[in-house]
């Protein structure tokens, strides 16, 4: 199986790769401008990468958990994806991912800590899908 990992954000979108259970790589970030360039893109890299499902982190159990899912299926309608969508727990994946490259790296806007904080999350879907 093929996955591609999504931190769904306002500004960047954060994507991650995997093909292989144990190694999950982080991919250049998507700078959002609007919901259909962003879409585009995300379906671009879901055919380049070959993914057979997406994993996308929501805050689970908190009081924004039913926003945020209907938002995450809305934008993955834009995407017109046919294969699965799981979501997975994204709560501290930004703060392990802005931990993991500390120093002066996590003051750029660039969308690197927004793809490390997806692979965090795909991490996180493997692991427990073992």
């Amino acid at each position: 199986m093929k996955y591609l990992a999504i931190d769904l954000g306002l500004k960047r979108i954060g994507l991650a790769y995997s093909a292989h259970k144990d190694i999950v790589t982080p991919l250049p970030a998507i700078i959002r401008k609007n919901r259909n360039q962003a879409s585009d893109e995300v379906k671009k890299a879901i055919k380049e990468w070959e993914v057979d499902a997406v994993v996308i982190g929501i805050p689970m159990g908190g009081s924004s958990e039913d926003e945020m899912r209907r938002r995450v299926a809305h934008f993955m309608s834009l995407v017109n994806f046919e294969g699965d969508v799981f979501y997975q727990d994204e709560a501290s994946s930004s703060l392990e991912a802005e931990d993991l490259i500390k120093g002066e790296m996590k003051h750029l806007k660039d969308g690197r800590i927004d793809s490390i904080s997806a692979m965090i999350i795909l991490q996180r879907y493997l692991t427990s899908n073992k």
